[in-house]
């Protein structure tokens, strides 16, 4: 969404393509990475980096940690789409 759809022209790469990871390549980034990367280790992980927003967003793209939504209700995943024609099953 930061890329696309906002009103703004993407910038594209030299080959015209639309790079996701621009923000973690640019120079200062990857400077403070390459700093504080031998410093991590378990017990500075989450005072040192964003584990908790990493996970956090890691599970959204599956579809868990999502606010407002009951992970123990029975759910029948078999849901018909309507735009999509029934097959009978062949064995």
């Amino acid at each position: 969404m930061t890329h696309l759809y906002n009103g703004s022209t993407p910038v594209l790469d030299e080959s015209g393509l639309i790079r996701v990871d621009d923000w973690e390549m640019r120079e200062d980034i990857q400077q403070k990475v390459t700093e504080l990367w031998p410093q991590i280790c378990t017990e500075n992980l989450e005072t040192i980096s964003d584990i908790k927003g990493y996970r956090s967003e890691f599970l959204k793209l599956f579809g868990f940690g999502i606010e407002g939504v009951d992970y123990q209700k029975d759910l029948d995943p078999a849901i018909p789409i309507p735009s999509i024609p029934e097959v009978e099953n062949v064995v």
